[in-house]
């Protein structure tokens, strides 16, 4: 994923569904427990919807009651970027992906073991690759994380 080029907002415009526009692009947020990978199980990883930079494992993935898919920590750290965001009348740290530049969602301090994050993250701004689909997508390097 080394080239990749970030496509233009018109071309964003028409191949992202309407809330992954608003969500990736326009700082946006999905509604809670009514969105595609916020109770998913399957194992595999969470990638970038605009870039499709390997973001998170299902390995990683827990149940934070709060309505959107969460995890303790990304694959690569290398791979997110934080911003301080202050929209809601208080500070969160804002999660973005560091090629694409989308907008994914929050980490808060407020997780399980072993890290003690909950990455809160929009599913409209992830893709799920199964991992039996991993290596035929080009992430066969990353298949190490489920032995």
């Amino acid at each position: 994923m080394s080239e990749f080029k970030k496509p233009s907002q018109d071309e964003l415009k028409q191949n992202l569904t309407d809330i992954q526009y608003k969500v990736t692009q326009q700082e946006g947020t999905e509604p809670p427990f009514n969105n595609l990978y916020w109770d998913h199980t399957a194992e595999g990883i969470y990638v970038d919807i605009v870039s499709g930079e390997a973001l998170f494992s299902s390995l990683d993935k827990f149940d934070a009651h709060c309505g959107w898919p969460s995890f303790t920590q990304p694959i690569e750290q290398a791979e997110l970027t934080e911003k301080v965001d202050n929209k809601l009348f208080s500070q969160r740290t804002e999660v973005r992906s560091s090629q694409a530049d989308s907008h994914l969602g929050h980490v808060f301090d407020d997780g399980p073991a072993p890290t003690g994050l909950r990455y809160c993250i929009n599913s409209a701004a992830l893709r799920f690759i199964e991992k039996d689909k991993m290596a035929e997508q080009g992430y066969e390097d990353l298949l190490s994380l489920f032995k």
